[in-house]
C-alpha cells in the first residue's frame, strides 16, 4: 500500500514547494531538494553549502519522520552541492550517486579547474577565488547513475547529462508532469549578483559564469533541457519557474546564449577546460585579472552582511516561536589565432593543498 505524500507547506520559511512530492530548501546561496517516491521513500537531491548537516536533517525528520532516503544524488560536485555530503552518507548509511566524470571530485582524484573571478558580473563571481576547489573524498558511499538513465530510488524520474558547468553534471527529469531539476546547467537568478541572492528575483541565467568550464557544451546543455519542455524547473540557485513564462525564458536563453549567457571576457570564454574520467588534463591559462581587490573586499564585506542579517532574522523568528511557544563574432571552445595553448592542470595555483572542501 502506497504511504500518503506529506503536504506542501512547511513551517520553516527556507523550504518551498516544488511540485507533488518536491520539497526545496535553501541554504544561504544555494538549493537543495527532497524528492519522494511513490512509495513513500525519498531521497535527497544535492546537501548545500558546509554546515547545513542539521537543518537538513530537521527539514528531512519533519517531512518524512524518522525515516532515512534511500539515497543521496548530485547533480554535481562543486563546494555548494556537496558541502554536507560527508557527513549525510556517513549518518544515514546511504549511497551517494554521480555521473563518472564527477567521481574524481568526490573520491580525491583531482580538483576542479580553478573558478574565474574575472567574468565580473557581481560579488558571487569576485570573490569566487575564494571558492573551494578541491575534491571531496568519499570512496566508501559514492555510486554510479545507472548506464540506461533511471534514478535509484525514484522509479518515475531518469536523469540527463548536462555537461558544461562541470564535465559530470547531471539534471533530474519527471516524466508523468514535466517537472525538471536542473542543477546548475541553468539557474532561475542572476548567478553573479549577490543582490541577487537577497532579492530572488525569478528569471533564467545561464550557468555561473565564474564556476562554468565550457561554454560550448553548456549551451548544448540548455538546448536539451528546453527539448524536454518543462513544467516546472528548479535549479541550484533560484525559486521554481513553471508554465509559459519558463519556457519562453528558455528558449530565449538557448537563442542568446552566445551573447546573454557566456562572458565576453575570461579563462574559459574562449577555450574549454578538458577533462576525463581522472579529472582536470588542461585548462586554459589565467586571463590577466585586474579586478581591484577592493571588490573583492567588498563582496566579502556583503555576504558577512548577508550572513548577519540572516542570522538576526533567525533570532528573532526564534525569539517570536518561543513566545508563542548565437551571434558571438568567434567560434566557442575552439583555439583562436594568438590565443596560448591550454596548459596542464600543474600550476601553483592548482596545488591540491591549496584549498580544500573535504571537510571533516
Amino acid at each position: 500500500m502506497n504511504s500518503p505524500l506529506p503536504t506542501s507547506h512547511h513551517e520553516n520559511k527556507q523550504v518551498f514547494p516544488v511540485a507533488p512530492g518536491v520539497w526545496g530548501l535553501k541554504t544561504m546561496l544555494v538549493n537543495l531538494y527532497f524528492v519522494s517516491a511513490p512509495d513513500g521513500s525519498w531521497v535527497l537531491v544535492d546537501t548545500g553549502l558546509y554546515g547545513s548537516t542539521d537543518k537538513i536533517r530537521k527539514v528531512a525528520q519533519s517531512l518524512f519522520g524518522h525515516t532515512r532516503p534511500r539515497a543521496i544524488l548530485l547533480t554535481h560536485g562543486h563546494f555548494d552541492h556537496v558541502g554536507s555530503v560527508k557527513e549525510l552518507a556517513e549518518e544515514w548509511d546511504v549511497p551517494v550517486y554521480a555521473h563518472p566524470l564527477e567521481l574524481p571530485y568526490l573520491t580525491g582524484m583531482s580538483s576542479y579547474p580553478p573558478p574565474d573571478p574575472s567574468v565580473g558580473g557581481g560579488a558571487m563571481a569576485y570573490m569566487s577565488f575564494l571558492y573551494p576547489k578541491k575534491p571531496i573524498n568519499i570512496p566508501n558511499y559514492i555510486e554510479l547513475l545507472p548506464t540506461d538513465g533511471t534514478v535509484p530510488g525514484l522509479p518515475d524520474w531518469h536523469w540527463v547529462h548536462t555537461p558544461g558547468h562541470s564535465a559530470g553534471h547531471v539534471s533530474f527529469f519527471r516524466e508523468s508532469d514535466r517537472v525538471l531539476l536542473a542543477g546548475d546547467a541553468f539557474v532561475t537568478r542572476h548567478g553573479e549578483s549577490l543582490l541577487a541572492v537577497m532579492s530572488q528575483k525569478r528569471e533564467v541565467h545561464g550557468p555561473p559564469k565564474y564556476y562554468t568550464s565550457d561554454w560550448g557544451a553548456a549551451r548544448h546543455s540548455v538546448e536539451k533541457l528546453l527539448e524536454l519542455n518543462p513544467n516546472v524547473a528548479a535549479t541550484g540557485h533560484g525559486l521554481p519557474m513553471k508554465g509559459q513564462e519558463l519556457l519562453q525564458q528558455l528558449e530565449n536563453l538557448v537563442r542568446d546564449f552566445w551573447t546573454v549567457a557566456v562572458p565576453s571576457h575570461g579563462r574559459y570564454a574562449h577555450q574549454p577546460a578538458i577533462a576525463d574520467e581522472q579529472g582536470v588534463v588542461s585548462v586554459p591559462p589565467a586571463t590577466d585579472n585586474t579586478i581591484p581587490k577592493v571588490l573583492a573586499a567588498a563582496g566579502v564585506v556583503a555576504l558577512a552582511g548577508v550572513a548577519l542579517a540572516a542570522y538576526a532574522k533567525h533570532n528573532n523568528e526564534h525569539k517570536k516561536n518561543r513566545a508563542r511557544g548565437l551571434n558571438r563574432p568567434f567560434s566557442h571552445n575552439r583555439p583562436l589565432p594568438g590565443i596560448p595553448p591550454t596548459v596542464p592542470a600543474t600550476l601553483e595555483e592548482d596545488d591540491p593543498h591549496a584549498h580544500t572542501n573535504n571537510y571533516p
